[in-house]
């Protein structure tokens, strides 16, 4: 009776913990929307990274999972175009970065507004959606403090036709 109970004991401490790992590591997100189009689509499941930047800092085209300035309840998914330190500023139909050009392969049409050039500061991103005509992001409410990110974007498990590693963008400045 004695090894019965102190293995169940075992199970249900092995069980809790594997459960806070998990809760502390990885988090699920539903996109929610049209900004992130046609990357992502309204009604798709993510699963978020949430302990990648204990390591390191996000990157420019991660996309990332973040609480929202205005609803901190709220959480929202954007792509990090700028990164501290850099210049950012958007004419023309496109994003440059310290002057230059970001090419943009995943976006659904050029931006039809202006940013004008800012730097990032030290501990913020500059962030927007891909759908870029249809995004509250920092164009709209401004830099993102590194601290509301909660992580990177993992990958689609939902819907199944869509399962996939959320694919990351590398730029040559």
């Amino acid at each position: 009776m004695r090894f019965k109970l102190r293995e169940i004991l075992v199970i249900i401490l092995l069980a809790v913990a594997i459960f806070l790992l998990l809760q502390s590591t990885v988090q699920s997100f539903k996109v929610e929307g049209f900004s992130m189009e046609p990357s992502f689509h309204n009604g798709q499941y993510l699963a978020v990274n949430k302990a990648v930047y204990w390591f390191g800092d996000p990157q420019r085209g991660e996309v990332i999972v973040f609480r929202s300035l205005e609803n901190p309840d709220r959480d929202l998914i954007k792509r990090v175009i700028a990164l501290p330190g850099e210049t950012v500023e958007i004419k023309e139909g496109r994003v440059y970065i310290d002057g230059a050009p970001l090419d943009e392969p995943y976006i659904i049409e050029e931006p039809d507004y202006t940013y004008p050039s800012r730097q990032v500061p030290p501990d913020f991103y500059f962030v927007l959606g891909d759908n870029r005509n249809s995004s509250s992001d920092s164009h709209v409410w401004g830099m993102l403090p590194r601290e509301y990110i909660i992580g990177k974007a993992w990958f689609c498990y939902w819907p199944l036709s869509e399962w996939q590693l959320v694919p990351t963008y590398p730029f040559e400045q």
